[in-house]
């Protein structure tokens, strides 16, 4: 049975990121596909619905890691109970440590899925390139994307306030499980639709 790649995600189910940053390498960036060398009428459609999802897993990773402004537990009011109060030293670091390993894993995850992985846009591979030399290129590209990443992560730390508690629910059951579903919905309608 052959596979059918749209956007990098076979259709079959399967999700093999290597698969997903070589067709990335050739069709540009998931979460920005205008960088393309060849464009269809099904990758136009398809742009804006990728992107949302960038958005919404950036904006999820932010929640996850309890970053500002999603880090309430955090704030004024809880500094006096909990981990904050019950940890000292070692312990209370690797709370932090977890939180700055979680910023790691999701940044990873969005270079993988959205960014390209170890490829730029624009450049091939040299044909008669060394392996290695190659491979550590690669693992700068990819590293170099996840340290730009953490400075986004950090850089919004230092820019917004935080949210309430009732403005945090609001966002996430109100605004983006509703927008996550409908983004479902079209993608689903425009990949039926063309085939």
């Amino acid at each position: 049975m052959g596979t059918v790649g749209i956007r990098g995600v076979h259709l079959e189910g399967d999700l093999n990121l290597g698969g997903l940053i070589s067709y990335q390498s050739v069709h540009g960036w998931i979460a920005l596909p205008f960088m393309a060398t060849e464009q269809t009428l099904v990758s136009y459609l398809l742009w804006p619905c990728t992107f949302l999802s960038f958005c919404i897993f950036l904006i999820a990773a932010f929640a996850q890691t309890n970053r500002l402004p999603f880090d309430l537990p955090e704030s004024e009011t809880e500094l006096v109970s909990g981990y904050h109060t019950e940890y000292s030293s070692m312990k209370f670091a690797l709370f932090f440590l977890g939180e700055y390993a979680n910023m790691i894993a999701s940044s990873a995850m969005m270079v993988t899925l959205f960014l390209g992985g170890w490829t730029l846009p624009w450049i091939s591979e040299p044909a008669g390139a060394n392996a290695i030399g190659l491979g550590l290129l690669h693992i700068g590209i990819f590293v170099g994307k996840v340290i730009a990443l953490m400075v986004g992560f950090i850089w919004v730390r230092w820019m917004l306030p935080r949210f309430r508690y009732d403005q945090l629910m609001d966002l996430g059951w109100r605004t983006f499980i509703p927008l996550a579903l409908a983004n479902i919905f079209v993608t689903a309608l425009i990949l039926f639709l063309k085939s």
